[in-house]
């Protein structure tokens, strides 16, 4: 709350992702054939621990939060687990974050971020570098608190787009699981 009250349209929501959330956002994938995953603005953690339930240990998951107070928090929660990499880092540069990693692909991109409040240009750098990033099948998933009305948003850069509704979560929301990036639309 402090964060959401501090930040105001950096911040998703003012309560932390509910459980019935978390799992609606990893529901679906292919944990054993997963090699790298990376969430955008992990917040408090709630998709982050649900992601660190089902992990293998051949995967990556690299956290990326901006805030430096949430990043710290995420740290001391989940950076002694071998397989967790929490990043203090902007979402924006997530190609570059990668590279000095050397991850060249990975299977599936969660994002917390407030996306539809962001700045349209911000917006469009961080939506396409994570579907540049994605491997062939992999999805890039939105959770929102706003249910449908963002789907011709995500429309301008997937062919796939899938809503599931979560009703039990503070507010009401849900998750675009999106795949298939287009070429990316042109800024006005």
């Amino acid at each position: 709350m402090k964060a959401f009250l501090r930040h105001g349209r950096k911040i998703a929501s003012f309560a932390p992702s509910s459980r019935a959330m978390a799992r609606k956002v990893v529901d679906g994938i292919d944990w054993p054939r997963v090699r790298c995953l990376v969430e955008l603005g992990a917040g408090t953690g709630p998709i982050t621990a649900e992601l660190v339930r089902h992990v293998r240990p051949h995967t990556r998951l690299l956290v990326i939060e901006l805030d430096t107070v949430l990043c710290s928090r995420l740290k001391a929660r989940f950076a002694h687990l071998p397989y967790v990499e929490v990043i203090h880092g902007d979402a924006a540069q997530l190609e570059h974050l990668l590279q000095e990693r050397g991850i060249q692909q990975v299977d599936h991109v969660l994002s917390g971020l407030p996306l539809p409040s962001f700045p349209e240009e911000l917006r469009h750098t961080i939506i396409t570098a994570a579907a540049r990033v994605l491997a062939p099948g992999g999805t890039f998933r939105q959770l929102t608190v706003m249910p449908l009305i963002y789907y011709r948003l995500y429309a301008r850069y997937f062919d796939d787009i899938r809503f599931r509704f979560v009703p039990w979560n503070l507010p009401p929301g849900g998750v675009y699981v999106c795949r298939g990036f287009k070429r990316p639309p042109l800024l006005p």
